[in-house]
């Protein structure tokens, strides 16, 4: 065998171990996002029938609807695009900062430092949400 052979041999099994290797990946990402998706549809439905059974939703369980709301816009956007949706973690972050200072509220009925620094953080996480939303264009660059 001469040189030329061995390389076309060598090229050709390294382009079919890297398909398998590509292939397994994208079905262990598959697999992992309808996982993923499963678990916050079952997790919802516990949540909502602890509610029913409870015979009222209180505004913290209203806010736990909407953070498994988005979690499964999450998962959505990140089937269809491949691309984390920052977005969507951050405003869960929100979502469950609010949740927090509600339970707090309602628990001690008074506001105290805590609360202070998770509405500090709610802010920063908004302007972080501003600071995602306009990306720097090409144009700016130069």
């Amino acid at each position: 065998m001469d040189a030329e052979r061995i390389e076309y041999l060598h090229q050709t099994w390294k382009n079919r171990i890297d398909l398998i290797g590509n292939l397994l990946i994208e079905v262990f990402h598959y697999l992992a996002l309808f996982v993923i998706g499963a678990s916050v549809v079952w997790s919802s439905v516990i949540a909502y029938g602890g509610m029913m059974l409870q015979g009222h939703a209180t505004i913290g369980d209203i806010l736990l609807l909407f953070i498994y709301l988005e979690l499964g816009a999450m998962v959505g956007i990140y089937f269809k695009t491949s691309a984390m949706p920052v977005r969507c973690l951050i405003y869960i972050a929100i979502t469950a900062l609010a949740r927090l200072v509600i339970a707090d509220v309602q628990a001690h009925h008074e506001a105290g430092m805590g609360m202070l620094w998770v509405s500090v953080a709610i802010l920063l996480l908004a302007i972080a949400t501003r600071v995602i939303r306009k990306a720097p264009t090409e144009s700016e660059y130069h």
